[in-house]
C-alpha cells in the first residue's frame, strides 16, 4: 500500500501516535510530513509505504494555521501548557493590526526553548527541562501572511498565518507581544493546510478504520506538483540519463501507465531521481 492519508489530528496526542494508528491499519511503514505538538490539532499528512520517502519534497510547502494568542501574560513553554505568569498590558486590536506587517516576509526567528530544535546535539526541551541556561540560534523563516481575524476574549486574539516550514507559531506570539511592549503566549493552534493537504479533505483520526483506510488513501502522484515527463526513453528506468525536449525541473515519471517515481531534467537530460514503485 502506497500513498497519503490526510489525517486530522486531535488535540491531546502526539504526531507519532497518530502515525502509529495509520501504520496499524495499513500494516505498512509510515511517516508524517511535519510534526504537530500534542496541544495542536489539524492537518497531519501521513506518507504510507514508499510515499514516506517524499518528505524532502514537502519541506518547503506552505502551511496555514489558525491560532489564538493571549496578551498580558506568558509561560515558559510559550503555550498554554506552561505555568501562566501575568505581566504586561493588553494591546488593542488596532495596535495589533498595525504591528503585523513587520512580521511578513523573510524574518529572523528564535525557536522556543521548549522545542525539538537541536542545541549542541541535544533537544531544546531536554535542556530546558534539565534547567540548563541556553538560547536556540535564530534562523530565517518565511511568513506569507499574518492576519488578525478577531478577538475571542478580553486578553485573547485570533489570527490566520500562512508560512513556510520551520516556523514556530509560539515564537510569533512571543515576538508580536514584545513588539507591542508586552508579553504573550499561544493558547490555541490548528493547522488548516499543509501544501496540497487541507482540513476540508482531512479525515479525523478516530474515523479511520480497517474498512475505510484504503478508500481514503490518496494516490502519491495526485499530490505531487510536477508535470508528467512524456516520451522518455525506457533506459531512464535503468539509471541512464536520456535526452528529452523538456525544461529543467522535476517531473512525474510513469512506466506502462503506472506511476514510477520522480525524474529530474537538467540541460535536456532526464534521470530518474526517486523510485517509488
Amino acid at each position: 500500500m502506497t500513498g497519503f492519508v490526510n489525517v486530522f489530528k486531535p488535540e491531546g496526542i502526539g504526531s507519532t501516535k497518530a502515525v502509529g494508528r495509520v501504520k496499524y491499519l495499513t500494516k505498512t511503514p509510515c511517516g508524517h510530513m511535519g510534526t504537530l505538538d500534542p496541544l495542536a490539532c489539524g492537518v497531519l499528512p501521513v506518507g504510507v509505504g514508499n510515499a514516506a520517502r517524499l518528505f524532502d519534497y514537502f519541506l518547503q510547502k506552505e502551511k496555514r494555521y489558525s491560532a489564538r494568542f493571549v496578551f498580558g501574560a506568558t509561560t515558559e513553554t510559550l503555550d498554554r501548557e506552561g505555568e501562566v505568569v501575568r505581566g504586561g498590558r493588553i494591546p488593542t486590536a488596532a495596535e495589533i493590526g498595525a504591528a503585523l506587517p513587520a512580521f511578513v516576509g523573510e524574518v529572523s526567528q528564535t525557536p522556543p526553548r521548549y522545542s525539538a530544535v537541536s542545541v549542541g546535539g541535544r533537544r531544546g526541551y531536554d535542556l530546558a527541562r534539565g534547567g540548563q541556561d541556553f538560547e536556540p540560534a535564530a534562523r530565517k523563516v518565511k511568513i506569507s501572511s499574518f492576519t488578525l481575524t478577531g478577538q475571542t476574549a478580553p486578553d485573547e486574539f485570533a489570527f490566520e498565518i500562512c508560512c513556510g516550514g520551520g516556523t514556530y507559531i509560539r515564537s510569533l506570539a512571543r515576538d508580536l507581544a514584545a513588539a507591542l511592549g508586552t508579553q504573550g503566549y499561544m493558547s490555541y493552534l490548528c493547522r488548516t493546510a499543509s501544501g496540497p493537504f487541507t482540513a476540508e479533505n482531512a479525515v479525523p483520526l478516530d474515523a479511520l478504520t480497517e474498512e475505510n483506510i484504503a478508500r481514503v488513501l490518496i494516490p502519491t502522484q495526485s499530490v505531487l506538483p510536477f508535470p508528467v515527463l512524456e516520451g522518455a526513453d525506457a533506459r531512464i528506468f535503468h539509471g541512464v540519463g536520456v535526452g528529452v525536449p523538456a525544461a529543467d525541473g522535476r517531473y512525474k515519471l510513469f512506466r506502462d501507465g503506472e506511476f514510477y517515481g520522480i525524474a529530474r531534467v537538467e540541460n535536456g537530460i532526464a534521470r530518474a531521481e526517486k523510485k517509488l514503485c
